[in-house]
């Protein structure tokens, strides 16, 4: 999900993890798409008569769930329509603050963007998908001995650091509220062959 530029799912809808990740992430989502047809082994899927391969493009609306054939014009996600109307209403009465889950300096930009008005969650794990902080965590989660749990802390530091941050001057004051490192291993514990092999060379 992290490196997509949008994600389309088969089972799920509005409230999904999948939609409910994106929407924190500003990616463009529909999920829930039941009448897809994916071929894994062939790479392609069918849908409304069209039979998309890898490579092809798509392009995604999350507003209203629709997908189109090829790559067309995107715009970034804004509060508008009925759905702004209903908001600025609500503004006016209000009493409670709505905050969100972000744990990255973007995802942060995006949300206060969007008119969110604190943190209420910041997955510290979730700072570590990038390509170049990922083996580093791995490394940290695989060590026998804490001395080498900890040498592998200490290269992520500065990266937690540095996010950090850039999140809390994005914040401008702003609450944040911060969960402990969590990280689950199904996320994070490398399944692909190349990455298992470049792993136990970097811990041998």
């Amino acid at each position: 999900m992290h490196a997509a530029e949008g994600i389309l799912t088969v089972r799920g809808g509005m409230t999904s993890h999948a939609a409910v990740v994106a929407r924190g992430m500003g990616t463009a989502c529909v999920s829930g798409c039941g009448d897809i047809k994916i071929n894994e082994a062939e790479k392609h899927f069918e849908l409304g008569g069209h039979n998309i391969k890898e490579g092809d493009y798509i392009s995604l609306d999350g507003s209203t769930g629709k997908i189109y054939l090829g790559d067309i014009q995107t715009v970034e996600a804004t509060v508008s329509g009925n759905f702004g109307r209903l908001m600025e209403w609500a503004d006016k009465f209000r009493t409670l603050k709505v905050r969100t889950n972000a744990d990255t300096p973007a995802d942060t930009m995006n949300a206060v963007k969007l008119g969110a008005e604190g943190i209420g969650l910041c997955r510290t794990e979730h700072m570590f998908f990038d390509p170049e902080r990922i083996p580093k965590i791995r490394k940290m989660i695989l060590s026998d001995s804490v001395e080498a749990r900890e040498e592998a802390l200490n290269e992520l530091i500065p990266f937690q650091k540095g996010d950090f941050k850039a999140m809390y001057e994005v914040l401008e004051g702003k609450p944040m509220t911060v969960r402990y490192l969590d990280p689950p291993l199904h996320e994070f514990v490398p399944t692909d062959p190349e990455d298992i092999k470049a792993l136990a060379a970097d811990m041998a």
